[in-house]
Order: structure tokens, then C-alpha cells, then sequence
């Protein structure tokens, strides 16, 4: 009864020969034995494929997770260095155009000192032009109407036609009246304050280009060393740039092999599942069939 409707060949061989009596005991016995063996041997199939089946799906979707999250580690550094490349291009084109405009910013102000110090010099000589032309007259002035004010020249040898006049006993110019006499005070005093004026004039010139130039070698010391700063910062960041372009192309190499890792697993994952689902779904059920068999 038990092995009506039964699917394995064994039992029904063994209620065939139970029925039919025509074999021993003995012989239904070892029947019984092989087919004890048989069911035991498969149990110790199942299991062991059922072990199998499980080690290796736990196995092989821990690897999945593994790659999957590396997959996505990589495209976040490769989105964060791709933002960086951008920030560090903008920062790059910033310093070159920087530099490049305190360049020329060094050389306009090099061409307007030179203008300036070459307008101070020619300031300066016509100033002083000026006033040996005005000392000059005013010590003319004196020779002939104010003598104790004359200052001579050094002596020098006379000429022929000098000498004559000297030894003939030259005349001085005449004492000039009272209102000529005011008048030419006005004139030397007119000279004095020109010269005067002049002086002040050069004084302040010369104030002038000393702070000019002060102030210009003190931009140039600071431009020399804001330029210094930013090349060394430029090649900084070229340097950065350039290890970050590696370090990109290199991140998306291991994730494009990840990648390729990945569908190599999830394909071995499918087999697996084609190999195994059945016996995992109907694994208890098969179990409990050969015990109750």
C-alpha cells in the first residue's frame, strides 16, 4: 500500500515481489537494504548540492554588493574629481590672466616713472638755467649801479682792446637819480623773488620725485613678490591639476573593470539560481519524502 502510486521503481519491484512471493525474504530484504542506501546516498546529494547552492549564492551576491558599491565609490570620485578639474581650471586661468596684468601693470608704471623722472630732470635744468640767467643780469645790474653788490667773475687775461680801455681809465655809469635808483631796487627784488620762486619750485619737485620714486620701488618689490606667490601657487595647482587628471583616468579604468567584473558575477549568479532554485524550493519537501519512503 505504501508504495502505490509511488514514483520510484524500487518499491514497486518490492511490492511486486512481495505479492508475488516469488522471491525470498532475504531477497525483499536486501531490496529494502539497496534502496535505504539509494535514499541515503541522495539525501547526502542534496545536501551537499544544497550546501553548495547556498555557500556559493551568499558568496557570489556578497561579491555583487562588493562591486556594485565600489562601482558607485568610483563614480563619485570621479564626480568629485571632475569638479575639482573645473574649480582648478577656473583658478588656473585666473592666476595666468593675473599674472599676465601685473605684468604689464609693472611695465606701464616703469614707462610712466621714466617720463616723470625725465620731466624732473628737464624741470630741474630749466630751473637752474633760469636762475643763473636771472643771477647773471642781477650781478650786471649791481656791476654798474650798485658796485659793493657786484660779484666778479674769476680773473681772466684781457684782451688788447680790454686793457686799452682800463689803463685809459674807464668810466663807471653814472649815479642814477632817485626814482631810477627804486626802480631798479624793484627790478633786483623782482630777480630775488623769480629765484626764490624757482627754488621753492625745485624743492618741491624734488620732495615730489623722491616720494615718486620711493613709491615706485615700493610697488615694485610688491608686485615682484605678488607675482613670485601666485607662480608658485599656478604651478601648484597645475601640479594638482595634472595628479587629478591621473587619478581620474585611473578611476574610471578600475571602474570600467569593475563594471565588466560585475556582469561576469551577476552572469555566474544566473546559472547558479538555474542550477539550484529547484533544488532549494523542494529541498525540505524531497527530505521529507524519502523519510516518510
Amino acid at each position: 500500500a505504501a508504495a502505490k502510486g509511488s514514483k520510484r521503481p524500487e518499491l514497486d519491484l518490492i511490492a511486486l515481489a512481495l505479492r508475488g512471493k516469488t522471491a525470498g525474504f532475504e531477497k525483499v530484504i536486501k531490496m529494502i537494504d539497496e534502496m535505504v542506501v539509494n535514499l541515503k546516498n541522495e539525501q547526502v546529494a542534496d545536501d551537499s548540492k544544497k550546501q553548495y547552492c547556498d555557500a556559493q549564492l551568499d558568496q557570489s551576491e556578497d561579491t555583487q554588493k562588493q562591486q556594485e558599491q565600489s562601482i558607485a565609490d568610483s563614480e563619485k570620485a570621479i564626480e568629485e574629481a571632475e569638479g575639482l578639474l573645473e574649480t582648478l581650471a577656473a583658478e588656473i586661468k585666473a592666476l595666468t590672466a593675473g599674472i599676465k596684468a601685473l605684468d604689464k601693470a609693472v611695465v606701464d608704471a616703469t614707462d610712466q616713472r621714466k617720463e616723470a623722472n625725465e620731466e624732473f630732470k628737464a624741470l630741474i635744468a630749466a630751473d637752474s638755467t633760469a636762475k643763473e640767467v636771472l643771477g647773471w643780469a642781477k650781478n650786471r645790474l649791481n656791476k654798474f649801479y650798485n658796485p659793493k653788490m657786484y660779484t666778479a667773475p674769476p680773473k681772466r687775461e684781457l684782451s688788447e682792446e680790454e686793457s686799452i680801455t682800463v689803463n685809459m681809465g674807464g668810466t663807471l655809469a653814472p649815479p642814477l637819480p632817485p626814482a631810477a635808483s627804486a626802480a631798479l631796487n624793484g627790478v633786483i627784488a623782482m630777480i630775488d623773488l623769480l629765484v626764490k620762486d624757482l627754488d621753492k619750485e625745485m624743492q618741491e619737485a624734488e620732495v615730489s620725485e623722491k616720494d615718486a620714486q620711493s613709491d615706485y620701488e615700493t610697488m615694485m618689490e610688491d608686485a615682484g613678490n605678488k607675482r613670485a606667490a601666485d607662480s608658485t601657487l599656478l604651478t601648484e595647482k597645475e601640479g594638482t591639476k595634472a595628479d587629478t587628471e591621473e587619478a581620474l583616468e585611473t578611476e574610471k579604468g578600475k571602474k570600467a573593470e569593475t563594471s565588466k567584473e560585475l556582469m561576469g558575477t551577476m552572469k555566474y549568479i544566473s546559472g547558479l539560481h538555474g542550477e539550484c532554485d529547484w533544488l532549494l524550493k523542494y529541498f525540505e519537501a524531497r527530505k521529507e519524502a524519502r523519510t516518510s519512503e
